[in-house]
């Protein structure tokens, strides 16, 4: 075993997951995706890496904001009976959608190379997703919300100048108006995704 697959190990088992939040976006960035790569890296099946890759996403994604985001102007007209049911069924959405499209990958190598500080609430981390002979060399940035400087979270994507988050915003935004406005619709779609 090489010497940053032990340093890798020793982060996550030796300490929890509060301390590992408590550093700066870009090293953040880094521990998670390094988590994340030796999970991919294991000979566990792929429920199993899916099972992990869920917990690494609830600890490290603001999934309640990237929610509320995706929903768009229609969330203030929700009462929070169903706000709640949103939550409950982006969540379910957004886990299984993260893990199973991550767990495709075997090994990615990704390599943090900038930082931008926007503002007090938010810091954007240039990475790449190194390129192998299957697969080219992808640019990804990371828009990191740091309004708890303790406990920064993932926001959003951005792959090769493609949000994910405003991906999604649209596509919701599309069931919801080709359904006359009708929330129902997304719920049904959502809850039909994640069976």
């Amino acid at each position: 075993m090489n010497l940053k697959k032990i340093v890798i190990i020793f982060f996550i088992y030796f300490f929890n997951i509060n301390n590992l939040h408590a550093i700066e976006p870009s090293n953040f960035v880094q521990l998670t995706v390094n988590k994340a790569s030796l999970i991919l890296s294991t000979k566990s099946s792929k429920e199993e890496k899916i099972n992990q890759l869920k917990n690494i996403a609830k600890d490290t994604v603001d999934i309640r904001g990237v929610g509320f985001y995706s929903l768009g102007s229609l969330r203030k007209s929700l009462n929070d009976e169903q706000k709640k049911k949103y939550l409950e069924l982006f969540e379910d959405y957004f886990l299984k959608s993260f893990s199973s499209r991550l767990a495709e990958y075997t090994n990615p190598e990704i390599e943090v190379n900038d930082k931008k500080i926007l503002n007090k609430n938010y810091t954007i981390v240039n990475s790449t997703l190194v390129g192998t002979s299957e697969r080219p060399e992808v640019k990804i940035d990371w828009r990191i919300y740091t309004k708890d400087p303790n406990k920064p979270l993932i926001r959003d994507l951005i792959i090769e100048g493609l949000s994910l988050a405003r991906t999604q915003k649209e596509e919701f935004a599309s069931i919801i108006n080709s359904n006359d406005g009708d929330i129902n619709a997304l719920f049904n779609t959502l809850e039909e995704f994640s069976k």
